[in-house]
């Protein structure tokens, strides 16, 4: 008996190619889909390589595939859902002086949200992805664990996923390593199988700064010491910088260590320090998002505050589901707990959801309460 029909995001990389090809081969019915977020001409000027997900050579790849495997392919429009959930939020953090995380977003309000509602208006069942995540049938609820291979491991980009999508999503090469992945798609033949990894965010052009440049007007400012209040250098544009930054400070006294410690657009001012200024004892999030019942998260948690990072130990001093904020106080100080950024929240390898830094903190009565 055929299986549910399933609606697989290919991107026109391996990992989305042989997550389409095990689920045939498992007997579903099985649609391939990419999202278009950029006419063709905007398309071939904003990737920094063929490698990129988003070039016009990916969809062409995500459908020779899908004829490989025998199945049907879409490509839909999703370019007005991208720009105001996606561009237009990364803009605007890097403007207010924060780090945003597009992948994030991406994630939640497009992979999960609007393509989820596509596949149902579709007749499937689920959507499925080539992400480094396991799915895991738990006692009571749909659970998100960390991929087979730690160093491909995406749980920190889908702590945001909707609680209620769990049930519909499937991560068929979740389990795997990427030579493994590289090996099956050799083996079927795929166009895909030694296709590069994408690296870069896919709408920029170019480097981040140049894009940057392009939507957000800067100028250079004063780089000030956080414990002399002295003026040590001058910066190209306030927006440009992220917290633990060190490299290309523009510091007038090259031998001085400093790193970032705060970007303040309001006054164009980049606070810099010593890495002990960088290194945080608790931090406060929003936008919370629980995989689980708000009663059933730990007091004791593992806390990643940015991707690739060992996880941390944590307490979660304070919990306000109803606003969407919660603090966190860690076992031992962390570097470069940045604003904009996510902070992903573990049982072990399972993802208990998580929420975006909103500020770091070492005050101790800051960290005893939310405000």
């Amino acid at each position: 008996m055929k299986k549910p029909r399933v609606l697989v995001a290919m991107s026109g990389g391996v990992d989305s190619s042989v997550a389409a090809a095990l689920l045939v081969e498992q007997g579903y019915d099985v649609v391939g889909a990419m999202m278009k977020f950029w006419s063709d001409e905007e398309l071939a000027s904003s990737c920094n390589s063929e490698s990129s997900c988003c070039t016009p050579t990916a969809a062409l790849e995500a459908g020779w595939v899908a004829r490989q495997l025998g199945i049907p392919f879409e490509l839909l429009d999703y370019r007005e859902t991208f720009a105001e959930r996606i561009i237009a939020p990364f803009i605007e953090g890097y403007a207010s002086g924060r780090t945003p995380n597009p992948c994030v977003w991406c994630n939640t309000d497009v992979k999960f949200d609007a393509l989820l509602e596509h596949a149902r208006s579709i007749g499937a069942e689920y959507v499925a992805t080539g992400h480094y995540v396991r799915r895991v049938d738990g006692p009571a609820d749909v659970e998100l664990w960390r991929g087979g291979d730690a160093a491909k491991d995406q749980t920190y980009f889908l702590w945001g996923t909707p609680r209620d999508a769990l049930p519909h999503l499937l991560f068929p090469v979740g389990h795997l390593e990427k030579p493994e992945v590289r090996r099956l798609a050799e083996a079927r033949g795929l166009v895909t199988a030694q296709k590069p990894e994408s690296q870069n965010i896919c709408f920029v052009r170019g480097s981040l700064r140049d894009f940057l440049a392009e939507h957000i007007p800067s100028k250079p400012g004063p780089l000030v010491d956080l414990e002399s209040g002295e003026v040590i250098g001058e910066h190209a544009g306030a927006r440009f910088y992220t917290v633990g930054q060190r490299r290309g400070l523009g510091l007038w006294k090259s031998h001085l260590e400093r790193y970032v410690v705060e970007v303040r657009p309001e006054t164009n001012e980049v606070i810099v320090g010593p890495r002990a200024a960088v290194e945080w004892w608790g931090l406060e999030a929003a936008g919370l998002n629980l995989l689980l019942d708000p009663t059933d998260l730990p007091d004791e948690v593992e806390a990643m505050v940015r991707y690739r990072t060992r996880p941390a130990q944590a307490r979660v001093v304070a919990l306000e589901p109803k606003s969407g904020r919660f603090r966190l106080r860690f076992k031992r100080p962390q570097f470069a707990v940045t604003p904009g950024q996510s902070v992903a929240l573990y049982a072990g390898d399972r993802l208990l959801g998580g929420g975006f830094i909103a500020r770091a903190l070492n005050s101790a009565f800051a960290l005893g309460r939310v405000g």
